[in-house]
């Protein structure tokens, strides 16, 4: 039974004209509760004559005990300087202009806050009003993106904070003593600022990839990418920095179907996975490269043909805690205590979905962990 329905005294049945009510092209009414917000409405003397789950959910007040009663004290209302919101607002008796409230942070009886809005039903544009239409909507979910948001903001204050006290400490110490120091001293001061301003430009630089794959707006531009080879250059920067050869080991199936991607990117993506697997990683690192089907189903056309590029890395460490795993591709996620800001693989699958790609994590057969990331060939429109 709907909860506008309901028998309590003062209450309006189904037939009454000043109850709210939308029909569909079949003829089949819309139950109040299939709503996903809170809905109320007070008829033309202000009583209560649809209150449905949502905001029985979101007020805590059952519908038996709502319906009937006067919209403010069925909903009683404050702002947030403690002042009653029906008595400020006065729906009925207030300018016969008006037709709605806009939505704002309202607080329930206990401090519960919660967003509420408001429409005024007049018959004429200037006449009485017959309803008072008051959605309700928990600010659960908005908490939730301000604390992310909080997050983001002390976690850049204290990763900035750490290398541009050093690049403060070291310059005014090379300004206000350089004759003190060797040619040896002043070359490691300049390296260490140098490297500290290679951390701030890599953070902004993170900053602004998140800003754009929040809003959609990080662009791919597509060209030709040599996977293998895009692979090998990476290894031979880790081994020219001083790692072991053997701690690699690159194995590539051909024939690769030819792939269409953003090569900086794409050279983004490996060196995050290369990084965490060398840095938290042990033994191995393993990559592998091998031709795979499309991961957007109907790709290929239903040829069966591999119209795809998978890339596995994995390594030999301790790999991945399995209450971690539905954790790993969000902020400020973690594997170890060993730096890092945690928006690494957040933003290596916002790069690989804006390929049109998919990307995994598990556990690699030597019990490591395991990332694999697959590219859709995706050759441009105007090439096809």
């Amino acid at each position: 039974m709907s909860v506008g329905t309901s028998s309590a005294p003062g209450a309006r049945d189904a037939r009454d004209p000043d109850r709210l009510r939308h029909d569909d092209p079949g003829g089949h009414g819309i139950d109040p509760d299939d709503l996903p917000d809170g809905l109320v409405i007070a008829d033309a003397h202000g009583r209560v004559v649809t209150f449905n789950a949502a905001a029985e959910r979101i007020t805590a007040v059952p519908a038996a005990e709502a319906l009937g009663q006067l919209l403010e004290k069925a909903l009683p209302l404050e702002d947030l300087e403690g002042r009653r919101w029906w008595q400020l607002t006065d729906p009925y008796g207030g300018l016969a202009i008006r037709f709605r409230q806009p939505e704002r942070n309202l607080l329930l009886p206990g401090g519960r806050e919660v967003l509420v809005s408001a429409r005024y039903v007049r018959a004429e544009p200037t006449g009485p009003v017959r309803r008072v239409v008051v959605s309700l909507r928990d600010t659960e979910a908005r908490r939730r993106t301000e604390r992310s948001h909080a997050e983001l903001i002390a976690t850049v204050a204290h990763e900035l904070r750490s290398p541009l006290t050093s690049v403060k400490g070291f310059t005014a110490t090379l300004l206000a003593k350089w004759e003190r120091f060797t040619d040896d001293q002043k070359r490691l001061m300049l390296e260490t600022v140098d490297a500290d301003a290679d951390r701030v430009t890599r953070l902004i630089a993170e900053l602004l990839d998140i800003s754009r794959i929040d809003s959609g707006r990080l662009e791919v531009r597509r060209q030709p990418v040599d996977i293998g080879a895009a692979v090998g250059r990476h290894i031979q920067a880790y081994v020219a920095a001083g790692l072991a050869a053997d701690r690699f080991l690159l194995r590539i199936e051909h024939p690769l179907p030819a792939l269409w991607a953003d090569p900086d990117k794409v050279d983004q993506v490996l060196s995050n996975l290369l990084e965490n697997a060398v840095r938290h990683g042990e033994g191995t690192v393993t990559i592998d490269i091998t031709p795979s089907a499309s991961p957007r189903e109907g790709e290929d056309g239903g040829t069966g043909e591999n119209t795809a590029t998978s890339v596995t890395v994995s390594d030999e460490g301790p790999g991945i805690p399995e209450e971690s795993m539905n954790r790993v591709f969000t902020r400020f996620w973690r594997g170890s205590k060993r730096g890092g800001t945690g928006l690494g693989l957040y933003i290596v699958k916002g790069i690989v979905e804006a390929h049109g790609g998919t990307i995994t994590v598990g556990r690699a057969p030597v019990g490591g962990a395991e990332f694999r990331f697959t590219l859709p060939v995706s050759t441009p429109a105007y090439l096809t």
